[in-house]
C-alpha cells in the first residue's frame, strides 16, 4: 500500500498582506522565505517546521469581502503541533506577551488546544495530544 505523504504547504487566502505578514511574523518569530507576485495573486510563505504557510492576496481582493468563518465550506481551522500541555502554557503566555486573543487552553479526551484567530478572523489552534 502507497504511504499517504504529509502536508507540504498550506495556502491562506488573506485580505491585506500588510497587515497580516507582519501578524504571522510576529507569531511565528521570523520572515518569509519567499515572496512574490506570481500575477494572479501575490503571496508571502513563511517555513513552519517541515511545512510551508502561505498567505495568499488577490488583486481584486476577496471574494464577498467577508471575513473568515469556519461554518462555511473549506477551512475550519488549523492547528500547530506542539508536544504537551506544558508547550501550550508557553504559547498561551506568548500570545498573551503579543496581545492576541485566545479562548485559553481546553482540555478535552483527544488533546488540548489553545484556540486563537489571526487579522482576517481565521480561526488557529495550538494543539497537543492527549498526555
Amino acid at each position: 500500500m502507497l504511504e499517504f505523504p504529509t502536508f507540504a504547504h498550506v495556502a491562506l487566502t488573506v485580505s491585506d498582506l500588510a497587515v497580516s505578514v507582519p501578524w504571522y511574523e510576529r507569531l511565528i518569530g521570523s520572515g518569509p522565505v519567499l515572496d512574490e507576485d506570481t500575477g494572479p495573486f501575490h503571496h508571502s510563505v513563511f517555513a513552519v517546521g517541515g511545512t510551508l504557510l502561505g498567505l495568499h492576496a488577490f488583486p481584486g481582493g476577496v471574494a464577498g469581502g467577508d471575513r473568515f468563518d469556519e461554518r462555511r465550506l473549506g477551512l475550519d481551522h488549523l492547528a500547530f503541533q506542539c508536544a504537551d500541555r506544558s508547550e501550550l502554557e508557553r504559547w498561551r503566555h506568548r500570545l498573551d506577551e503579543l496581545g492576541i486573543e485566545h479562548g485559553g487552553i481546553v482540555d478535552a479526551h483527544y488533546g488540548c488546544g489553545l484556540s486563537f484567530r489571526d487579522p482576517d478572523n481565521i480561526a488557529l489552534e495550538f494543539f497537543s495530544p492527549p498526555a
